[in-house]
């Protein structure tokens, strides 16, 4: 027997079914659009895009590459891509490609920095699909990079090695090397050295064949060279070698006898180091050219002995502070060059103040490249050490190699 009572919470049963399956269908509707054929008679199911989005940075990461976030597309093409900064709303700049399947920022991101992106395609049949992520690029506290020498586009000497310094002590040297390849035109072997956890230096056995060209490509995004760590670095790097010129300072004789391409071009005479503050022995490559720099004996542990702020035609070629320079402070009553040593542990070769002169130093550095190498004999000193500035010519080849992850 069926009461008015029983009648009415049937009814409200009913309607609380139809409610839970109509936010059934709501909660499932996602980012599909329907296809506006088929009615809700037609007793068909509606069709979505066959368009699949792909963003490369997955929505909540929180390190996401700098280089390679982009978005891509397969089975239809991109209508629309819009990425900006989380927070301030600042558009970020991309482009799509032209055949519709890919969209990238037209810059590097930052570190560090949360962004949105939100893009939408169609398919052959003109029915839209959406995606869109929200993440964070990697932090440059779970982050490193390298600074590198030569830079792109130069012409350095046939001594210059590439060398990497990088910020973070790597742990992980095979991942980190492997990521990093070296290549000459001239077809030279060329391997890799770590001095210590952060200092990874690329040379041939013997010095690059004057005129070829080197390739160096840096794939570390996204490497793990450290426990949580990773590289953000992705781009090729490619620089000339020049004509060969290595220049050979005898202390015996205070002279230097400079050598292009098989030829002496002139024998110079200098002053090396005094009997108290001798001259390295060993192959040094030019790092830094400068055509006046100061000078001061407290910055390389020589107390208040001299500070000079215009010390002219100098070039580096030892991290610790050996230079060959012009110099113009000299005794002109009994001048040193080819006589007798009086530096602190320097080259010098005669030159005058304010490095406008034609003068030996002059001479030399506009002869000379960054990469040249210098080559100090018969000096009383030790051989300078191999990671002292860019010189590892002062090790073995199996030595070097030994050094090598890969």
């Amino acid at each position: 027997m069926t009461t008015p009572n029983m009648t009415a919470r049937r009814a409200l049963g009913a309607c609380a079914a139809l409610m839970v399956g109509a936010l059934t269908l709501t909660g499932c509707g996602g980012n599909a659009s329907a296809d506006a054929k088929g009615g809700k008679d037609s007793g068909t199911s509606a069709k979505t895009s066959t368009a699949k989005i792909v963003i490369s940075a997955k929505d909540g990461s929180t390190d996401a590459s700098i280089n390679a976030t982009g978005v891509k597309v397969s089975d239809g093409k991109l209508t629309d891509v819009k990425m900006t900064v989380s927070g301030s709303g600042t558009a970020v700049p991309g482009a799509i490609t032209a055949d519709g399947t890919g969209w990238k920022p037209t810059a590097q991101l930052e570190r560090g920095t949360k962004y949105q992106i939100s893009a939408t395609a169609k398919d052959a049949s003109g029915r839209t699909a959406a995606a869109n992520s929200i993440f964070t690029t990697v932090s440059s506290s779970n982050s490193f990079i390298g600074t590198y020498t030569p830079d792109n586009g130069t012409t350095v000497g046939v001594g210059m090695p590439v060398s990497f310094n990088f910020n973070k002590v790597i742990s992980n040297q095979k991942a980190v090397q492997s990521h990093i390849t070296v290549t000459s035109s001239s077809g030279q072997q060329v391997a890799g050295h770590w001095f210590g956890s952060q200092r990874l230096d690329f040379r041939p056995e013997t010095y690059w064949k004057a005129g070829s060209k080197v390739t160096m490509k840096i794939d570390l995004d996204g490497v793990e060279g450290a426990n949580g760590v990773f590289g953000v670095q992705k781009k090729t790097v490619t620089f000339t070698v020049g004509r060969s010129q290595v220049s050979t300072v005898d202390v015996n004789t205070q002279t230097m006898t400079v050598v292009r391409d098989g030829q002496t071009l002139k024998t110079v005479p200098i002053s090396a180091g005094s009997p108290e503050h001798t001259t390295y022995n060993g192959q040094m490559v030019i790092s830094e050219k400068f055509v006046q720099t100061r000078m001061n004996g407290s910055t390389v542990g020589y107390g208040g002995e001299y500070d000079i702020p215009d010390v002219p035609h100098a070039m580096r070629l030892t991290s610790s502070g050996t230079f060959i320079h012009g110099n113009y402070w000299y005794n002109r009553g009994n001048p040193p060059f080819g006589q007798q040593g009086t530096s602190h542990g320097c080259v010098g070769l005669a030159d005058v103040q304010g490095a406008q002169g034609d003068t030996s130093a002059k001479w030399f550095y506009d002869n000379s490249l960054v990469g040249d190498v210098v080559v100090v004999k018969n000096s009383p000193d030790k051989t300078v050490s191999p990671d002292n500035g860019l010189n590892g010519w002062n090790m073995s080849w199996s030595a070097w190699t030994a050094g090598s992850t890969v």
